[in-house]
């Protein structure tokens, strides 16, 4: 297992050793934040292909920064970040991204097909080809596929529950054959049986296809069965490790400069106590 640490010590210098060592994302020394305002500071981690990872931490401590950084839509303010052996780029295709938010009504009567379609199509101007179309068509089908979805294919978006609308947006995530796929909060208004159909199809997704992924939530439970890695952001710092490792209550102590407790119960699953009064005296 590797070791919980706020600051690992080894740096890939060419996409040639990441490769070698599997490593899709390396952080040195990352200081990240905006305009007079540093969000957290010095972080060093790196994360796996095909690994499964948790992002965890309060409101406001620099979670979606992180997904913001790695898809490019920001740049550090100090250290280096690399995402495939290259500084991360706008519109990286080899990045999927599901936001935490996204607009759907009920009068929305656009396919679920035609949605995941998007994801290979929506980059050009004007119509497919009529070949061109069938084969999108027959990948975004292959995409609804792998997250159990192929009955939602001709569904209207409007007509769909928030679990389903999950799996439509993870498919058109994955239908461009993503290297790492960025999920903020896929959890959150879920009801803890779609909580864990969906962090199967997730895992799912991670282990047959081989992809990294970085997800995003406030409740660490119903990943626990799962995770690989987890990256926790408090008090302008990172720590990294296994859940086991990094979600303690020294560790946690640690990186929040006051007393937390994390309590198991006899199931496993996890309780932080103290996290909030922290907040409260920031």
């Amino acid at each position: 297992m590797s070791k919980m640490h706020l600051m690992p010590k080894h740096w890939g210098n060419n996409s040639m050793a990441q490769a070698r060592t599997g490593q899709i994302i390396v952080a040195d020394k990352l200081t990240a934040g905006y305009k007079n305002k540093v969000i957290w500071e010095d972080a060093t981690f790196s994360v796996a292909a095909g690994e499964f990872v948790g992002v965890l931490g309060q409101n406001g401590a620099g979670k979606t920064t992180l997904f913001r950084l790695l898809m490019g839509l920001m740049n550090p303010i100090e250290g280096k970040i690399k995402l495939l052996g290259e500084s991360p780029k706008r519109g990286n295709p080899k990045v999927g991204y599901v936001p935490q938010r996204r607009s759907v009504n009920d009068s929305m009567t656009i396919e679920a097909l035609e949605l995941v379609r998007l994801g290979l199509s929506g980059n050009r101007w004007g119509f497919s080809g009529e070949s061109t179309a069938r084969v999108e068509r027959t990948r975004a089908m292959e995409a609804l596929k792998s997250v159990d979805a192929e009955s939602l294919a001709n569904r209207s978006l409007g007509s769909l529950s928030g679990g389903e609308l999950q799996r439509v947006f993870l498919a058109q995530a994955l239908v461009g054959d993503v290297d790492l796929l960025l999920l903020d909060e896929p959890l959150a208004n879920l009801d803890v049986r779609r909580e864990v159909d969906l962090v199967r199809i997730i895992n799912d997704v991670v282990k047959s296809r081989g992809v990294t992924v970085m997800l995003i939530a406030h409740d660490l439970n119903p990943l626990l069965p799962v995770l690989d890695r987890v990256i926790y952001l408090a008090n302008g710092k990172l720590a990294t490790g296994t859940p086991k490792e990094v979600v303690t209550t020294k560790s946690l102590s640690a990186l929040y400069g006051a007393p937390i407790e994390v309590l198991r119960d006899s199931k496993g699953r996890v309780a932080v106590l103290g996290v909030e009064e922290v907040a409260h005296h920031e």
